[in-house]
């Protein structure tokens, strides 16, 4: 199978005054035939067709079902967010923000204020307007910790509002931040009147092109046409059905048998079966918004000892994980950066390579020669085998580990509330939009509070310049490697495959994309005859 691995765009400039043209984001993404991107996917009619046609309902299988506990917290069950709820902007995939319900936006000189120009004429569900105090309702509702929102510390930043009637809105930071657009993109636009009956699953009141029908636990979410959407004539589609199937065999049988047209949950290792099927396409986007790791709790003796860590870092054969785990698709990386992302270095993705006699050494210079420790993951195919595979090799340098098999729900709350056990084998994201709302978001690298329990005032003082600098060019860049270079040394969370997101879907199915953090866009999607 040929390994697909991201092309490398230009990074963002920096700009006083951002002042977007409409357009919406589309991901490059890479087919197995050659390279396509995902611009190209959803513009392209249908073979003999005229263009996008009214009608049809598009089923979706997921593997995990809607959490609404944790609605404002990116996990794997985010599928859906764009799909009931819009965001303020969305990325490009050179990570320029445009338009969504924000329609324009200027900084300040100081990089303390930002005002927003809003979308007119936007209503949600219930009929009720849009307006700029939805969107101080939004960020103020990210900086409750209830909400265990990653991106709380960045919504934080924001200490004031100023809105010029229902449409203009100033936003006022405590000090400068280089990820706020990470904010708007991360950030869905929900119902103030409404948001507890959403965080318990009752009333999902969006803006968004699709209304919630039913959720029904354990089967999935029903969605029907917006129809007082604010795109004219959008979206195509009459419904969307999330469907859960938890079973990669059963979820790969509705696939190929046309009960499903979606998904993106189809393990690595079943792939190849897939790209046999010839009424069935498979597009790498590059988003590069995901990665599998291997987690350390260093409140656990004897992982405290960074020695330790490290040996356990050049043990992993990230390569058999890209082929066997993931079925090619990705990029073996020891740090968690994509190709797209300007914090990238090929000497950082190298940093550490399969070297079990190293490990072995390593660990036997921390006194040790042999370990026995728990290891949880996901109870899903793909997560399985990752940590099936961590367990091998782990085995060969003398850490014998106990797999501890959990859902996905509980992984994320052990997660957010650092309960993990020594070792832990999940995805985290994060790493694909600005690198600096990794250690300043993202529950396993929060320099704040992390699942690791990984304490130091050196790594808190460099992500901190790091995430409020407004340096351009090589002055940025070494801010980054500071960054790289601590996650790398100190090991308490052990990057292991950067992985993109596999669309499986019917070739009836045209026009589907997802923004940087795996919302899926339908706006434009629609079912050929």
């Amino acid at each position: 199978m040929t390994e697909l691995h991201p092309s490398t765009p230009t990074a963002p400039s920096r700009r006083t005054t951002l002042r977007a043209a409409a357009g919406g984001t589309l991901l490059l993404g890479l087919g197995l035939t050659g390279c396509r991107s995902a611009v190209a996917e959803a513009e392209a009619p249908a073979t003999g067709a005229a263009g996008p046609k009214r009608g049809g309902t598009l089923t979706v299988a997921v593997n995990t079902d809607f959490t609404p506990a944790l609605l404002f917290a990116q996990s794997g069950q985010s599928l859906q967010h764009r799909l009931i709820y819009n965001t303020l902007t969305r990325y490009d995939d050179r990570l320029e923000p445009r338009p969504e319900l924000a329609t324009s936006w200027e900084y300040a000189p100081d990089g303390r204020a930002l005002t927003l120009k809003l979308r007119t004429g936007v209503v949600f569900h219930d009929g009720r307007p849009f307006t700029a105090d939805d969107v101080v309702f939004a960020v103020k509702n990210l900086q409750n910790p209830v909400r265990a929102a990653q991106l709380r510390s960045t919504a934080a930043a924001v200490t004031g509002f100023e809105k010029r009637g229902d449409h203009e809105l100033t936003l006022r930071l405590a000090h400068p931040v280089n990820n706020l657009f990470d904010l708007f993109e991360f950030m869905i636009i929900t119902d103030r009147n409404s948001v507890e009956d959403a965080v318990a699953g009752k009333r999902l009141n969006g803006t968004g092109p699709f209304r919630l029908a039913s959720w029904r636990p354990g089967t999935g979410l029903s969605l029907t046409r917006n129809e007082k959407y604010w795109q004219p004539d959008r979206p195509h589609l009459d419904g969307v059905e999330l469907r859960v199937i938890p079973q990669a065999d059963a979820l790969v049988s509705s696939l190929r048998t046309g009960q499903s047209q979606l998904s993106y949950a189809v393990p690595g290792r079943n792939l190849s079966t897939v790209t046999a099927v010839p009424e069935l396409s498979v597009t790498q986007y590059d988003t590069g918004g995901g990665a599998s790791y291997l987690g350390v709790n260093t409140s656990v003796d004897p992982l405290g000892d960074k020695t330790v860590r490290q040996a356990l870092a050049w043990a992993v054969d990230r390569e058999r994980v890209l082929s066997q785990v993931l079925g090619g698709y990705g990029l073996a990386s020891a740090t968690p950066w994509p190709k797209s992302s300007p914090a990238f270095t090929e000497a950082g993705r190298t940093h550490y390579r399969h070297d079990p006699g190293k490990a072995r050494e390593l660990l036997r210079s921390a006194g040790h020669t042999r370990l026995d420790l728990p290891l949880l993951h996901v109870n899903l195919p793909g997560e399985t085998a990752l940590a099936e595979a961590v367990q091998y090799d782990l085995k060969q340098i003398g850490v014998h580990v106990t797999l501890e098999p959990t859902d996905a729900a509980t992984a994320q709350k052990r997660l957010i509330s650092q309960t993990m056990p020594a070792l832990w084998a999940m995805g985290h994201s994060f790493s694909q939009v600005q690198p600096s709302t990794l250690a300043v978001s993202a529950y396993p690298f929060n320099a704040a509070k992390n699942t690791s329990r990984f304490r130091s005032e050196t790594y808190s003082r460099t992500v901190r310049e790091a995430w409020t600098s407004r340096a351009t060019g090589a002055e940025a860049n070494a801010l980054r490697q500071r960054v790289t270079d601590t996650l790398l040394d100190e090991a308490f969370i052990i990057d292991l495959v950067i992985r993109g997101s596999v669309q499986v879907a019917s070739k009836k199915l045209h026009g589907a994309t997802l923004n940087k953090f795996s919302y899926l866009n339908l706006d434009d999607a629609y079912l050929a005859a």
